[in-house]
């Protein structure tokens, strides 16, 4: 170009050489994942952060492994929609329920429930516990809550199988949900302060010096900040800023999130997720039954997705509404149990944990770039490589993420700047990759993610008779994880 520009006659009314612009990026996800892995973002030769690692080649504990006998989730709804009546407790109880139910599992077999949410009900913090209740199980059994962003309920799961490898208890509840119908609004600090003021006065003359501080402003709702709080930047900002970083195109973007809803349509079409959901009656009436993700479009077209706006950026951007998972609502759960109850009480387990691992990068560089760093580690944990993979399932919080990590694990140049080896994780076959949809098309209830994505890796395996999966979910804070599941 700069050749051109020097010979042609007019050279002097054509912009300097520096100032021309670049073609845009018209790549298939394709070519982005394949032809053009190295164009993803690293720090450079040398840089290559610490990367811990364990050299565990299988997780085991004096019950053997950790089984993951059954699983299901409520439909997953669009926020303000079918379920905006449901909070977290409602439709987690109704998850645990099923799964008491259908597994025949002594309840006072259960050692600890374990349920992973990002925005709790003021109402009921502490959702562990509160599924006990809702779940009529024996009241005995302990209940905590998990917060790891949309890694809630991995984290969930991953702690309940740290007490089952450790003997703490032979049986667990695991899981996670959201209700982002029904967010918990703040009023200003002022606004707070003189609420309390006012609940604390005893005198009728000092109920009313509160009430007349009030002010207009006092009042103003305060939304709570889907956003990072050390950068102020919103996930969807910053997957932005991903996407030019790790130049990712538009087009590529569009195809993720086609592939996710014709993925999903066809599996819901032919019920493959009709034993996964749990049918939920919403209050107040309970007079109709939601069966079914609503959020899942069978006519999407490239076209279609081709013609959004950008929502992040609207001069420059590629993230829109179509190529980004959707606010949703439910909750998702599995059952665990040491192998060797599993065997000596003759259940058929979905399959079993061969590794997990978590790692963490800078907020403020590539934000849901974590399953880049966490997918290797369990790789190696677990003594495999990605081509022993029979499938794998990476949340799919936005096309550009997916896109990012895929050519993270592909490129030879992040394998050296970033993780300090000498091969790349290697490249995603796009026919074993959510085969079945994702959180574009499914949605995405932040803390039940986790759970639903293990559950339905593990049954596609079982449907297909295949035995390795691997697993990615990432998480606000720059957070990643990865699990490596087996069937026997």
């Amino acid at each position: 170009m700069t050749e051109s520009i020097e010979s042609s006659s007019n050279a002097s009314t054509q912009p300097p050489p520096s100032l021309v612009l670049p073609s845009a990026n018209e790549a298939s996800a394709l070519e982005e994942v394949g032809e053009r892995a190295d164009t993803v973002w690293t720090r450079g030769p040398g840089s290559a952060p610490a990367v811990g690692r364990v050299g565990t080649r299988s997780v085991k504990g004096e019950g053997g492994r950790v089984a993951i006998l059954d699983g299901c989730r409520t439909p997953f709804c669009k926020s303000g929609t079918h379920l905006s009546d449901m909070d977290v407790v409602d439709l987690s109880g109704a998850v645990a329920s099923e799964l008491m139910s259908r597994s025949g599992v002594d309840p006072d077999a259960i050692g600890l429930s374990i349920w992973g949410v990002v925005v709790p009900a003021l109402h009921a913090p502490n959702l562990g516990r509160e599924v006990v209740f809702r779940a009529s199980l024996p009241m005995q059994i302990p209940g905590t809550t998990v917060n790891l962003a949309c890694a809630s309920s991995n984290r969930a799961i991953t702690s309940a199988a740290e007490a089952l490898l450790t003997g703490q208890t032979t049986v667990a509840l695991a899981g996670g949900a959201e209700s982002l119908s029904n967010v918990p609004i703040q009023v200003s600090k002022s606004g707070s302060r003189k609420l309390i003021a006012l609940s604390k006065a005893r005198s009728a003359g000092q109920k009313l010096g509160v009430v007349a501080s009030v002010r207009p402003k006092d009042l103003v709702p305060v939304p709570p900040a889907i956003a990072e709080y050390t950068t102020g930047m919103s996930m969807g900002q910053a997957c932005e800023k991903m996407a030019k970083e790790n130049d990712i195109s538009r087009r590529a973007q569009d195809e993720i999130a086609l592939m996710s809803h014709d993925r999903a349509a066809a599996a819901a079409a032919e019920g493959r997720f009709a034993r996964q959901i749990v049918p939920v009656f919403p209050k107040p009436a309970r007079d109709r039954a939601v069966v079914s993700d609503n959020g899942v479009r069978a006519d999407s077209t490239l076209d279609a997705l081709a013609s959004l706006k950008p929502v992040f950026d609207k001069r420059y951007g590629t993230l829109t509404a179509g190529n980004s998972s959707p606010l949703t609502d439910g909750a998702a759960g599995v059952l665990l149990m040491q192998e060797d109850r599993v065997k000596a009480e003759g259940l058929e387990p979905l399959g079993y944990i061969r590794s997990w691992a978590y790692a963490s990068l800078d907020p403020g560089s590539q934000l849901l770039q974590g399953p880049a760093y966490a997918a290797p580690l369990a790789l190696e944990r677990a003594g495999l490589k990605l081509s022993d993979m029979d499938l794998v399932e990476m949340h799919e919080a936005f096309a550009a993420q997916i896109l990012s990590n895929m050519k993270a694990y592909a490129s030879k140049k992040f394998a050296r700047d970033e993780l300090g080896s000498n091969e790349p994780m290697g490249e995603i076959d796009f026919d074993t990759f959510n085969v079945n949809g994702g959180s574009i098309s499914i949605g995405h209830p932040f803390g039940a993610t986790g759970a639903r994505v293990t559950m339905q890796l593990l049954n596609e395996l079982k449907r297909r008779d295949l035995n390795l999966g691997l697993m990615t979910v990432c998480a606000a804070g720059g957070v990643g994880f990865a699990m490596v599941v087996e069937r026997s």
